[in-house]
């Protein structure tokens, strides 16, 4: 993207509006009079729980027979009360197991009560979490295992043939905690084991604010994912900021997102902030998605940019819904799906090592369209900055750069990378600020608006699939000599995955076609990394240094596809 496009898209007039003349985006003192903004800032002087596992014994204490988690696809609805009780029966079972504060427990189920109810009761133990995409193959698995040092593994009965395909095994059988039928060679199954524990249990010592909760893996430009160190104080953090933004109206939320994800996560410490009823899908539909905010009465989701391709009906407005989080959507799409569904669209920044950091107030109607994704949530600052670190002028483009705001330590964002000293070190500016690595500018007056990544990602359907990790599996078939991976843009998942491929000295596309490619590469990703596109090249573009220059290739021709092979069409474009 050219210095002019990147112009472009921060100038122009949001859609359906009078042109550049008529927009005057509202001044700090004007959002400082919102109700969302006092809400932001009015949590900041407010005590947070001691822990996670507090705020949820508190909720069940004030609501106990009020509906908290219902999965619908299951048929199953979760009272506050239910849910510490069932919690309880849980942790005591891992604790009969051998988990302690600070054990390492990895967990790979599938979007089921099992998860949240794992989760919550390692947060009750004090014990560390690492959540785990139940799409991984057993490569994958194994990196994460043994860069985690799980010691222990919820897994769903369905995916042991994963563990059990590792090269080498990490952990003993007798380590695992299966869900599901079946694993009769497995001594330690859910079923057997939680139904009988008692919900009488009581740590020895309460986990602190700043204990560990989380190893949250995420791609990274290194090529295997990096885990982001997150604390009890992120996370309850995050849910609190998550409630005030949209002014505590929201009693209804619906997740459509796994459980290994933060999105997952976080809305379901929102929904126990305010005492309310998340309703949780087992699977993403576009769809079923539109039947899910009528049925369920939704106030607030994540809402997809791939539901709204499906054919307008004369009754989407006829919802309940309040306000949708529309995360990295085309700008022009914000003002029609106000008024195709009737709720308010707003934008925002989050990051795995941040969580929410920059959020669009309900107020901020005049920005809607605009392409901003706003200011400053509550705990949090933001500059633009370039690559040494110093602030750039106002209209500038530079690096997002986000820190927990000053005088309100101890930090609230990611504590480091695990066992990433030097990728710690990188991430952050002085002063603690962290670098996210996407280009961004704000305005004269205050907003901030995000340009694009500068990291060497691809992000399809809210996945982050790195580049490198993608070509090094690439590079395993002795056939390839090097592999480009880029993001192509796609109308419904926003990019899609493309591999640029130099074949070995003798061997031409007919000794590796792309079958044999696609084939290579299901055994050793998941699936939502598979390249969707192949090109065959006769060299790579390089730069001085004889890096290959994806920009060139970029570059290169209008249409990223042209002279592709497409996956999922089977043919050459």
């Amino acid at each position: 993207m050219s210095q002019q496009e990147l112009d472009g898209t921060l100038t122009g007039a949001p859609p359906g509006g009078g042109g550049l003349a008529d927009y005057r985006p509202p001044s700090m003192a004007e959002a400082a009079g919102w109700a969302s903004e006092r809400n932001m800032r009015q949590i900041e002087e407010t005590p947070l729980p001691t822990n996670i596992g507090t705020l949820l014994r508190t909720a069940a204490v004030e609501t106990p027979d009020r509906p908290v988690l219902v999965f619908f696809d299951d048929d199953e609805t979760i009272t506050y009360g239910e849910l510490d009780r069932r919690v309880d029966e849980v942790t005591t079972a891992l604790s009969r197991l051998g988990v302690r504060r600070g054990t390492r427990v990895s967990i790979m189920v599938f979007t089921q009560s099992t998860y949240p109810l794992t989760w919550l009761a390692l947060a009750r133990i004090g014990a560390v979490a690492q959540p785990l995409n139940y799409n991984y193959t057993s490569r994958e698995l194994h990196f994460m295992l043994t860069d985690f040092g799980a010691e222990f593994l919820v897994i769903d009965a369905e995916l042991l043939s994963v563990f059990e395909g590792m090269e080498t095994a990490v952990l003993p059988r007798d380590r695992l905690l299966v869900v599901g039928d079946g694993a009769q060679a497995y001594p330690n199954r859910w079923r057997d084991i939680v139904p009988l524990c008692p919900a009488q249990y009581r740590p020895n010592r309460e986990p602190d604010l700043d204990d560990l909760m989380n190893v949250q893996y995420t791609s990274g430009t290194t090529g295997l994912p990096k885990g982001a160190l997150q604390t009890h104080r992120f996370w309850l953090t995050f849910g609190r900021v998550g409630a005030a933004q949209f002014q505590d109206r929201l009693e209804r939320i619906l997740i459509a997102q796994p459980f290994y994800y933060i999105d997952a996560q976080w809305l379901m410490l929102m929904t126990i902030y305010r005492r309310g009823t998340a309703y949780v899908a087992r699977k993403q539909s576009a769809s079923r998605f539109p039947g899910w905010l009528k049925t369920y009465r939704i106030n607030y989701c994540n809402f997809p940019e791939v539901v709204s391709k499906q054919p307008a009906q004369p009754d989407d407005a006829e919802n309940d819904m309040i306000v949708a989080s529309c995360y990295s959507h085309r700008r022009e799409n914000y003002p029609w799906y106000e008024r195709r569904y009737g709720f308010l669209a707003r934008q925002g920044f989050s990051m795995t090592e941040l969580g929410c950091a920059l959020y669009v107030p309900m107020e901020a109607g005049a920005m809607t369209g605009t392409g901003t994704v706003g200011i400053p949530v509550a705990f949090r600052e933001a500059k633009i900055m370039d690559a040494e670190g110093f602030e750039v002028p106002r209209g500038a483009v530079g690096e997002l750069c986000v820190r927990t705001k000053s005088g309100l330590l101890p930090r609230s964002i990611l504590q480091g990378y695990h066992n990433r000293p030097e990728a710690t070190r990188d991430a952050f500016h002085e002063g603690g600020w962290f670098r996210t690595g996407d280009a961004a500018r704000q305005d004269e007056a205050g907003w901030f608006f995000y340009l694009g990544r500068r990291k060497d990602m691809v992000r399809r359907n809210s996945e982050n699939i790195s580049a490198v990790e993608v070509e090094g599996v690439l590079r395993g078939m002795v056939e390839i000599l090097e592999a480009a991976v880029l993001p192509v843009p796609d109308e419904l998942r926003g990019e899609e995955v493309k591999a640029y491929l130099l074949l070995a000295e003798g061997k031409t596309p007919a000794d590796c076609p792309p079958p044999v490619v696609f084939a290579h590469c299901e055994r050793l990703l998941a699936r939502f990394k598979i390249p969707r596109y192949l090109e065959y090249v006769a060299e790579f573009p390089r730069t001085p240094s004889l890096k290959i220059k994806k920009s060139a290739l970029i570059a290169a021709k209008p249409d990223l596809c042209a002279g592709s092979y497409d996956r999922v069409e089977g043919r050459w474009r």
